[in-house]
């Protein structure tokens, strides 16, 4: 699957889909047109059975300047009352990218190199792993302007580094250095460029898919849900998702690859 997006750029080898964020002259800054890119694309790789990983970039000299300001600057300020209620449904393709990151079936690599400012954190926050390169640099900058973050990273990082080290980003609004989030546990790992960046990437997707795809995706579906759900319920809704996998001809050709001492071959079916 090749599709062609105005912001982005998107290619997909053996399995993994590679999206770049590709509004290079305005450094990725966040305006509805990429934000609906993004929710597009996410939502056709959910369905696209032959993406079984995905890795999430920049073409840009940074990752993401966050929200597009030219854009949105004015928003509050010259709009009445009645116009700020709608908000939420004029502006619902901005929150939607977000929740296509996080909803999409395939695990989603984000590989953030240079600054990941504001939109960009939420962005990031609704993949399953982040890595960066060591000059790398995240902020929540929205208290500098007098806002909140309003696409997610207030709800998601609190289960990804906490809530201390999340009201820190969220109240300071400054930069943080790669080898802080690091501490914190927002990045899996800190690299010294791009290329090697990259290259790890590609050998995590590749290490993800050594395991089941549909085993994988239901994994993905069963720790989203245990962030609000019991533990009972969740064991109740893996022992369901179990009696439809061990039917699948994945689950087969493991058994049958353990008996013949040999690497299965799965093909998420």
């Amino acid at each position: 699957m090749e599709e062609n997006f105005k912001t982005l750029e998107v290619t997909v080898n053996n399995h993994v889909a590679t999206v770049a964020l590709n509004r290079v002259d305005n450094l990725n800054a966040l305006n509805f047109e990429l934000a609906k890119d993004i929710a597009d694309v996410f939502h056709n790789l959910d369905n696209e059975d032959d993406v079984w990983v995905v890795i999430l970039k920049s073409n840009a000299r940074i990752f993401t300047a966050g929200l597009d300001l030219m854009g949105f600057g004015t928003r509050g300020i010259t709009e009445s009352s009645k116009r700020l209620l709608e908000i939420p449904l004029k502006e619902k393709d901005l929150f939607e990218c977000c929740h296509a990151i996080e909803e999409c079936r395939k695990p989603v690599i984000a590989a953030v190199h240079g600054k990941c400012i504001g939109a960009g954190l939420d962005i990031v926050s609704a993949c399953d792993f982040r890595i960066c390169t060591q000059d790398a640099e995240f902020s929540l900058r929205e208290p500098r302007i007098g806002i909140v973050a309003d696409m997610g990273s207030l709800q998601r990082l609190p289960f990804i580094i906490g809530q201390m080290y999340t009201r820190q980003m969220a109240y300071t609004g400054r930069f943080f250095s790669a080898a802080e989030v690091a501490r914190m546990g927002l990045v899996l790992e800190v690299y010294p460029d791009q290329a090697s960046m990259l290259e790890a990437a590609k050998t995590l997707a590749e290490e993800i898919m050594e395991s089941a795809p549909l085993a994988v995706q239901y994994s993905k579906e069963l720790l989203n849900y245990g962030r609000f759900s019991s533990i009972k319920d969740g064991i109740h809704l893996a022992i369901h998702k179990n009696m439809l996998l061990l039917t699948s001809e994945d689950c087969k050709e493991a058994i049958y690859a353990f008996m013949e001492k040999r690497k299965p071959k799965f093909k998420g079916m």
